[in-house]
């Protein structure tokens, strides 16, 4: 491994950044995502609407930040709160009387009668609008008031009709991030991120499971890929009795249309608009409909295409003697692959991305998984924007079978969540003190530090020496040059006290591109530094991508696997980092938390000296 002054020889960068005009606003909190819609994410999404037409009709800010703290709190809940009394309510972070009072009205009568009347002030259009990136309930209110705009539409014919020329707070610069928001808003709507269509997915596969005469039942498709977004859902069946596997699908709860309805097939779009196939097929056809219904189009052209050079005939019904008609494989998924000359190929690599090449050579890497996990190494508490006190944290994470887990809440800089030196001092006396009491787990004391748009952190080296890990993380100036942004990444590598770089591209997907850096010069200056590149495993932002983490695999770089967990149903997160490293054909050598604890404070420790 190189030293960090090495760097500067490798790379054509200078490790200095001129001062740019700063966009300070923080990114936003990451709001709970659930396996299933539960009454939290219903209430969760009632008090953010609540807090949004408070701001949208000019109420009092601190009373709009009172109920997003609460929207979150209850969102990231880890009880489910229907049946919870008034008292139970009041004990949930940030919820007080006024606000367990709206709860317990929605868990008994299904409505708050308050948000009712505020609706009835400002059209819905218009709160759509503060969904759009760049525009808050200010200027929303001003485009309704000025000019009528009371939906995306509206909005995106007037900037170009001209009509928000010369009205005050919409320059140039303003329509265009405007129309760039919409196009983002546009492309994700026809897709949803890997946590809602796992979520929408798992719900139907355990409704199907249970109607009788069900055999088999799982989701196929991109999400058995482990794609960012996925546009639908492939679900594939064996059942004794299809027709009523059939009809129970149509009349499932998530159902919101049915769009085709057939013996074998049947097509459904759900209420949140999504669409899923439902595929009954015959049992001694489910390897091959398997392997079918979830390679990527390429991967699957290809697997043909070496079906052809064997004399082979590969669908979705079996592999075929093409001179005989004879079946000869078809009810196992391995033994398809297996009949064409092949390894069994998980599911995440079925990309046409060299995997057949690798199959061929049998040189398939041994991919990480959940179980090799031995621990999490960027978690949030109460004491910043968390959700849930240390110990609890603590403890879920010790449920899971850790063998570690950092504590990494924010550093000052993001000065919304103020933090202090005294603070991380006192909880880092509070994480020795409870060093080893959850099922012998090690505690580690970390921190996420901000990396300032010039790559300076929060504290300096003294302060940070005292940490056992520190993940320094971008949080503002998204929009600085591809020069800059990578000077910057380059400065956070070369500092020593920063052994992770926490969401490396800074997106939020179908909310906010990529940063814009050269990803292979960062990827150079990791490898020297041993700076690891987190895969961050909140399903909006799965960050590194796996097409950057496989680039990055190829200079040497290592990774961690990481929940960035702000509550404790956030930790089951992990499942989706996972699934994106595998894409990014990671091993458990490459990734930091699978290792055991002396290896990973050792790494830890190298270079600190």
């Amino acid at each position: 491994m190189g030293t960090a002054s090495q760097v500067k020889d490798l790379l054509p960068y200078r490790l200095t950044v001129p001062a740019t005009d700063p966009d300070s606003r923080p990114c936003p909190t990451q709001a709970g995502v659930a396996a299933v819609e539960r009454s939290n994410d219903q209430v969760a999404d009632l008090l953010q609407e609540y807090a949004d037409l408070i701001a949208i009709t000019g109420g009092d800010a601190f009373k709009v930040r009172v109920y997003e703290k609460a929207a979150r709190s209850v969102g990231g809940y880890a009880r489910d709160i229907s049946g919870m009394g008034l008292g139970e309510l009041r004990g949930i972070p940030n919820v007080g009387a006024s606000i367990a009072a709206k709860i317990d009205e929605f868990l008994h009568t299904g409505a708050i009668h308050q948000l009712e009347e505020l609706r009835t002030k400002i059209p819905a259009g218009v709160r759509m609008l503060t969904v759009i990136p760049s525009l808050g309930p200010k200027k929303a209110v001003t485009l309704y008031e000025e000019l009528g705009i009371d939906s995306i539409d509206s909005l995106e014919a007037a900037i170009r009709a001209g009509l928000l020329h010369g009205l005050h707070g919409f320059g140039p610069k303003t329509e265009e991030n405007l129309l760039h928001g919409i196009e983002l808003m546009h492309k994700a709507s026809e897709r949803v991120d890997l946590g809602v269509g796992m979520g929408i997915a798992e719900e139907i596969v355990t409704a199907l499971r249970q109607v009788p005469g069900c055999e088999r039942c799982v989701y196929a498709g991109s999400l058995r890929r482990m794609k960012d977004t996925v546009g639908d859902i492939d679900v594939l069946a064996t059942s004794r009795e299809p027709a009523t596997l059939m009809e129970a699908f149509t009349r499932l709860p998530s159902t919101g249309e049915v769009i085709a309805h057939g013996d074998t097939k049947t097509s459904i779009r759900t209420v949140a608009g999504l669409q899923v196939d439902l595929r009954v097929v015959p049992a001694d056809s489910w390897g091959a409909a398997l392997q079918y219904f979830t390679g990527s189009r390429a991967h699957n052209i290809r697997t043909r295409e070496i079906a052809v050079h064997k004399k082979l005939k590969l669908s979705e019904y079996g592999l075929f003697d093409v001179a005989t008609g004879e079946k000869i494989a078809s009810t196992d998924e391995a033994d398809v692959y297996g009949r064409l000359g092949l390894p069994w190929i998980p599911p995440t690599l079925r990309e046409d991305n060299g995997e057949i090449e690798a199959a061929l050579r049998g040189e398939l890497p041994p991919l990480v998984t959940e179980d090799d996990l031995r621990g999490d190494l960027h978690t949030h508490t109460n004491l910043t924007d968390g959700l849930a006190p240390l110990e609890e944290m603590a403890a879920a994470a010790a449920e899971r079978g850790y063998a570690y887990l950092a504590v990494t809440d924010h550093a000052p800089d993001l000065y919304m969540q103020r933090m202090t030196d005294e603070k991380a001092l006192a909880q880092r006396e509070r994480i020795r003190t409870l060093d080893g009491n959850f099922r012998g787990m090690r505690l580690l004391h970390g921190t996420e530090l901000n990396i300032g748009p010039e790559g300076t952190v929060d504290w300096p080296p003294e302060f940070l020496a005292g940490f056992d890990l520190c993940v320094a993380s971008l949080h503002s100036y998204f929009t600085q040059s591809r020069e800059e942004t990578t000077r910057r990444l380059l400065r956070a590598c070369e500092n020593p006290h920063i052994k992770i770089i926490g969401h490396p591209t800074a997106r939020l997907i179908g909310r906010r591109e990529p940063v814009d850096a050269d990803w292979d010069a960062v990827f150079t200056a990791c490898a020297c530094t041993g700076t690891a590149l987190e895969i961050d495993a909140f399903p909006d932002r799965l960050d590194l991508p796996a097409e950057l983490a496989r680039r990055a695999l190829g200079k040497g770089v290592r990774f961690a696997i990481d929940s960035d967990a702000h509550a404790v149903p956030h930790l089951a997160n992990m499942r989706y980092g996972v699934g994106t490293a595998q894409r990014g054909w990671l091993t458990t050598d490459q990734v930091i938390n699978t290792w055991p604890l002396d290896r990973l404070l050792r790494f830890l420790q190298e270079g600190r000296q």
